[in-house]
């Protein structure tokens, strides 16, 4: 691989990101990954355990990086004091921005960085695409590793030659060259883009990568400074269920915040647990998360409202008001009534009720 190009790993402390780190680890071995993490200093403990994991694994010391390092105070406490007490949310990211983003593009400078992220070919969301241009982003667990500024670049009407004639440079099968017609069409309203990527994916993968590499050579994109790629080649999906695999087979673990656990209410019995890394009070967690955090770590909930004064709150309601008994009793018969309609899982883990909550938020978090 070129020596002029770096490739970086953000590992978040959830499932996909480790899991991204370990397959790349196993089926790329000749790629230099760099990998670092960006610590809030607000945490679950599950958290540092699993990067501790994952360096035992990789054989390689994972970056730390902070926020306003040179402040007394952790990152997330500097920025509250900066902010005047005013608490993140999901309209207002700030938290994100200058805890996350900025840490990692202050890590990667100027230089030519390939980013690899965790999202898997099961969900449907991009994640965070930098507007630098020296960055660039790949998908390794989805079918298209490409991001979508990447996939218009290359079905633009403007590449349409180029891309034929990267086409055409291939060794194609039968089915492939009948497709070449496709390759030439250009978007329309009855051929839009993504009904042409499905189409040109449907008939190779690896066929479509190597055309798409191809087109970027003549672009400003790092990936346009290397003449090889290795995962040209790679034609792997990879859905939920295979990130715990991945986990669980490589000894390096699954955090245990995933793992569910019983709770009764009303003489009828759930299950809850956290669906997400990130901070021990983040704003995009669910009610009865909430309500986990405060029956399994009390400690950590009394430290998440010390932050709600001055009228500033985690979510609509406070949480002295969520902490009421009979409030936590109606969050906890909700969650089972919402189980009850989810589609029974064999998963040890809490997977049936976290599908919808687990692509809330942001990538650069949870992943």
């Amino acid at each position: 691989m070129s020596s002029n190009i770096r490739h970086v790993l953000g590992i978040s402390g959830g499932k996909d990101s480790a899991a991204l780190a370990i397959y790349l680890r196993s089926k790329y071995p000749q790629l230099d990954i760099e990998y670092y993490f960006c610590d809030t200093g607000k945490e679950l403990e599950e958290t540092y355990t699993l990067i501790s994991n994952l360096e035992n694994y990789l054989g390689k010391k994972i970056k730390v990086e902070r926020a306003a390092a040179d402040s007394p105070e952790n990152s997330f406490d500097h920025f509250v004091q900066v902010y005047g007490g005013y608490l993140p949310s999901s309209s207002a990211r700030w938290c994100t921005k200058k805890l996350k983003l900025e840490p990692f593009e202050k890590f990667v400078g100027n230089d030519p960085v390939v980013s690899y992220v965790g999202i898997r070919g099961d969900e449907d969301r991009e994640g965070y695409i930098s507007r630098k241009s020296n960055i660039q982003s790949i998908f390794p667990f989805r079918r298209n590793i490409w991001s979508e500024d990447v996939i218009q670049k290359v079905l633009h009407v403007d590449s349409l030659s180029k891309l034929v004639k990267a086409y055409e440079k291939q060794d194609l099968t039968e089915k492939q060259a009948r497709i070449l017609a496709a390759v030439a069409t250009p978007l329309s309203r009855s051929f839009n883009q993504t009904h042409k990527l499905n189409l040109l994916l449907d008939a190779g993968i690896a066929a479509f990568n190597k055309a798409a590499f191809e087109v970027l050579q003549e672009t400003l994109y790092p990936l346009a400074k290397t003449s090889e790629f290795a995962l040209l080649d790679n034609e792997d999906t990879l859905v939920r269920d295979d990130i715990f695999r991945i986990l669980r087979d490589s000894g390096v673990g699954v955090p245990a915040y995933y793992e569910k656990i019983e709770f009764e209410v009303d003489g009828q019995k759930g299950e809850y647990s956290r669906s997400r890394s990130g901070c021990f009070f983040c704003f995009f967690q669910q009610k009865i998360e909430w309500v986990w955090l405060y029956e399994q770590h009390p400690d950590l909930f009394a430290r998440a409202m010390e932050y709600e004064r001055q009228g500033y709150t985690w979510m609509e309601e406070s949480l002295v008001e969520l902490a009421k008994p009979e409030r936590v009793r109606q969050i906890k018969l909700d969650a089972i009534k919402k189980a009850s309609k989810k589609t029974a899982s064999s998963s040890i883990y809490l997977l049936d009720i976290i599908d919808e909550a687990e692509e809330e938020g942001c990538a650069s978090c949870f992943i």
